[in-house]
C-alpha cells in the first residue's frame, strides 16, 4: 500500500468560495492509503510547493495527490517540487477540483460533493500508480520555418543569430508574404516595402538561413528533437543558378493574360513571371496551367530569347529530406471569400473591391502604378465608402463569429492616406464598434476623424446596389441618429474578414498540432505557452495561431524563437515515459494498434515467445518510446488487450471508475 499526502489548494477563492476545502481534507483522510492531508491557500506558491516536500520526508510520501487547478497549468511544477524532495515525479496525480468543479458549479454541497469523488479518483489512482523513468533522445541543431511571410523570416533570422542552421519553406515563388503586397503600415505609415524588402535580403543572404521558395512540406515524421521532413521542390522550370533576371523573358511570353495573384486579380501577368519586382529570390517561374508550350507543345518563346539559357521546360519536382530539432508554423493568413455577401455587389461591380485590393491599387507597383481610380473606368472616385466587419463577428454561418482585430486600423489608414493625398475625395465609414487595441492606436483613429475629416457612421450596411449609370447606391443605417442612409459612392471598401491560410489545416495533420474551429493553431496553454503547440517541438509564429498586426506577429515571431533555441540548444532531450507498452503474451500480431497510431511509433517484430512453457515464434508490437507521445489510441483500438499505456493503465482506469462510483 502507498504512503500518498493529499494537499488541497484554495487557489485565492478560485476553489474556496465554491468547494469546501476544508471537508475534501477530512474526506480525503478516510481513503485507502492516504497517510497525510491538509489544505493550503496557493499550493504552487513556493510556500505551498515548501510544505508539499516537508510533508513527503516527514511522513515518508510514496505518492501524492494535489487538488487544485488543471494539470495543464501546473502539473509540471509539482513534478518537479516532488522531485527536488526525492520523490519519483510520475507519483503525482492532480485532481483538477477548479475547471472541473468549481468554476461551473454554483452550489458548495454539490460541488464539495464532486471535489471529494474526484479527490477520491486520484487517490485510487495513485495506489496502483509506478515509478517511471524517462528516456533519453538527442536534439538535431536544425530548425525549420514553415512560412516566409515576416512572421517566418523574423523567426528564421532570430533563430539564425543565434548560429543554428534554419530552413525557410514558402509555397510561393518569392519569401515576403501578405506584408510585401501591403503599401504603407499603421500607425506609423512607413513603407512597407521599405521595412520588409531589407528583412528579406537579410534573410537571403544569410549563412545560417537556407530558403525554399515554391516549395510545400510534404511529409513530417519523428517526434521533438529529431523530426524528419520531406519537402516538396516544385518544378519552376527555371534553373535558378543560370537565370540572371533580366525579365526579358516575361516580356517577350505572348500569354499575358492570366490573373495576377500578387495583385488580387485586379491585372494580369505573363505566364512565366516574377511575383513582384523585389522578389527573393528574383527569379521568374513558369506558371505551367497556363503556359502555352507545356498546354500545346508549341511556343517557347521565353527559351528562345533567354541569353542565360536557365529555361528548363524537363524540370522536375524534387523532394528534398532533411532532419530538424524544432519546427515553427508561421502559415499566415487570407481574406474570407466574399460569394455569401452578395448584398455588398463585390462580383457584380468591380467598384466594389477589398482592404487588401485597395491596397494593391494604391501602391506604385500596383495595377494602377499607385493612383486612386476606379477599376470599372479608370475615373477618379469622388465619393468613397468602406464598410467594416464584413464576415468578421458574424453570427450566421457566413462568416466568422471573431473580430478579425486589424481592420478598424487598416481602415483607418486608408481613409487618412486618401484623404491626405486626395483631399477632394469624401470618405465615410460605416462601422459597428471602432476597436483599436494598441500602443497609439486610438491616437491614430482619431487623427483620422478630426484631423483628415473622416465621416464615420456607426451602422451597418444593409445592400450596395450598382446603378445603369456606374455609380453604386448604398443603403444603411445611422443608429446615432436612428434613421436609414441613402447615399451614392464611387467606390465601396470592404473590410474583409482574416482566416488561416487554407493549407494549415494539412500541415496541422502532418504535425499532429491542435487547431481551433476557425482553423487557428491551438496553443499548449494560452497564458502560460502562448507559442508553443500542444505537440511538443512545434511552435507557433504569427497570425496562423490568431489575428494580429505587425508588430505583434513580430514580437510573437521572436518569442517562437526564443523557444525554438532553447530546445536547439540541448543536447539531449527527456523522453516522456508514459508510453504504450505490449503484453508479448497477449499480442496476436494483428497490426489494429499501428493503423491507428498517429505517430508511427509502432512496428512488429517476429519473437520467441514463452506462454505458459510453450515456446513459439510470434508476429509481436513493439513500441518506440521516443515515438510514442502517449495518446493511448493503441490501447483502445487492441481487440486482445495487449496494448496498455504506462502511468494510465486499464487497472488504474478502472480504480479511478470505481472510486468515482463508490
Amino acid at each position: 500500500m502507498q504512503r500518498i499526502g493529499v494537499f488541497v489548494c484554495h487557489c485565492g477563492s478560485n476553489i474556496a468560495a465554491t468547494v469546501d476545502v476544508k471537508k475534501v481534507v477530512e474526506m480525503a483522510k478516510m481513503e485507502p492509503g492516504v497517510v497525510h492531508a491538509e489544505d493550503y491557500q496557493y499550493m504552487c506558491s513556493e510556500a505551498g510547493q515548501s510544505k508539499i516536500a516537508e510533508a513527503i520526508k516527514n511522513e515518508k510520501l510514496t505518492g501524492l495527490v494535489v487538488c487544485s487547478c488543471s494539470p495543464r497549468m501546473h502539473e509540471t511544477t509539482f513534478r518537479k517540487a516532488a522531485e527536488r524532495a526525492g520523490l519519483n515525479p510520475y507519483m503525482v496525480e492532480v485532481a483538477n477540483i477548479r475547471e472541473h468543479c468549481s468554476w461551473i458549479h454554483k452550489d458548495m454541497e454539490e460541488a464539495t460533493k464532486k471535489a471529494v469523488i474526484l479527490a477520491r479518483a486520484a487517490i485510487a489512482k495513485v495506489n496502483l500508480n509506478a515509478s517511471l523513468k524517462p528516456g533519453e533522445s538527442l536534439v538535431t541543431k536544425r530548425a525549420l520555418v514553415i512560412g516566409g511571410g515576416i512572421a517566418g523570416i523574423q523567426t528564421a533570422l532570430d533563430i539564425a543569430e543565434a548560429r543554428y542552421e534554419v530552413d525557410i519553406v514558402e509555397k510561393t515563388p518569392s519569401i515576403g508574404g501578405r506584408m510585401s503586397q501591403l503599401d504603407k503600415t499603421f500607425p506609423t505609415l512607413d513603407c512597407s516595402a521599405c521595412i520588409l524588402t531589407p528583412k528579406m535580403v537579410e534573410a537571403s543572404a544569410h549563412e545560417k538561413i537556407n530558403i525554399y521558395t515554391y516549395s510545400e512540406v510534404e511529409k513530417v515524421s519523428g517526434f521533438v528533437g529529431d523530426f524528419t521532413v520531406d519537402i516538396r521542390k516544385k518544378a519552376r522550370s527555371v534553373d535558378m543558378d543560370k537565370c540572371t533576371g533580366c525579365g526579358v523573358c516575361q516580356e517577350k511570353c505572348p500569354s499575358k493574360k492570366n490573373a495576377n495573384e500578387f495583385n488580387r486579380g485586379l491585372n494580369t501577368r505573363s505566364a512565366i513571371y516574377t511575383p513582384f519586382a523585389q522578389a527573393i529570390p528574383n527569379v521568374p517561374v513558369i506558371d505551367r496551367e497556363n503556359c502555352i508550350k507545356f498546354k500545346t507543345g508549341k511556343c517557347g518563346v521565353c527559351a528562345k530569347v533567354c541569353q542565360a539559357g536557365a529555361i528548363d521546360y524537363e524540370q522536375k519536382d524534387e523532394i528534398v529530406t532533411e532532419k530538424y530539432g524544432a519546427i515553427v508554423v508561421a502559415t499566415g493568413f487570407d481574406t474570407i471569400k466574399l460569394d455569401n455577401y452578395d448584398e455588398y455587389a463585390y462580383n457584380q461591380s468591380k467598384d466594389v473591391i477589398t482592404s487588401l485590393e485597395l491596397e494593391r491599387i494604391m501602391n506604385a507597383a500596383g495595377p494602377t502604378k499607385g493612383h486612386l481610380e476606379r477599376m470599372s473606368d479608370g475615373k477618379a472616385p469622388k465619393n468613397m465608402v468602406f464598410i467594416q466587419c464584413v464576415g468578421s463577428r458574424c453570427a450566421d454561418k457566413r462568416g466568422k463569429s471573431y473580430c478579425s482585430k486589424i481592420c478598424c486600423m487598416y481602415t483607418a489608414k486608408h481613409a487618412m492616406l486618401i484623404r491626405d493625398k486626395y483631399p477632394d475625395v469624401n470618405v465615410t465609414v460605416f462601422y459597428i464598434d471602432v476597436r483599436t487595441p494598441g500602443k497609439n492606436f486610438d491616437e491614430f483613429y482619431r487623427r483620422a476623424v478630426e484631423e483628415y475629416g473622416v465621416n464615420y457612421i456607426k451602422g451597418q450596411v444593409g445592400k450596395v446596389a450598382p446603378q445603369p449609370d456606374g455609380q453604386l447606391l448604398v443603403q444603411g443605417v445611422d443608429l446615432i441618429d436612428n434613421k436609414q442612409i441613402l447615399m451614392e459612392a464611387d467606390m465601396v471598401v470592404l473590410a474583409t474578414a482574416i482566416e488561416p491560410d487554407p493549407s494549415v489545416r494539412k500541415i496541422a495533420t502532418m504535425l499532429t498540432a491542435s487547431i481551433d474551429t476557425n482553423n487557428f493553431l491551438t496553443e499548449a496553454h494560452p497564458k502560460l505557452r502562448p507559442v508553443e503547440s500542444p505537440t511538443a517541438g512545434i511552435f507557433l509564429s504569427g497570425v496562423c495561431q490568431g489575428p494580429k498586426d505587425i508588430p505583434e506577429t513580430v514580437s510573437q515571431a521572436g518569442a517562437a524563437a526564443v523557444k525554438a533555441i532553447g530546445l536547439l540548444a540541448k543536447d539531449k532531450l527527456m523522453t516522456n515515459p508514459c508510453t504504450a507498452k505490449s503484453d508479448e503474451l497477449l499480442c496476436n500480431g494483428c497490426s489494429t494498434c499501428a493503423n491507428v497510431c498517429p505517430y508511427g511509433a509502432i512496428t512488429y517484430e517476429e519473437k520467441e515467445v514463452n506462454d505458459h512453457g510453450i515456446r513459439e515464434t510470434r508476429r509481436i508490437a513493439v513500441v518506440n518510446n521516443a515515438l510514442c507521445q502517449g495518446c493511448g489510441a493503441c490501447t483502445v483500438a487492441c481487440p486482445s488487450g495487449a496494448m496498455d499505456l504506462q502511468g494510465f493503465s486499464n487497472r488504474q482506469i478502472i480504480a479511478e471508475v470505481d472510486a468515482i462510483c463508490r
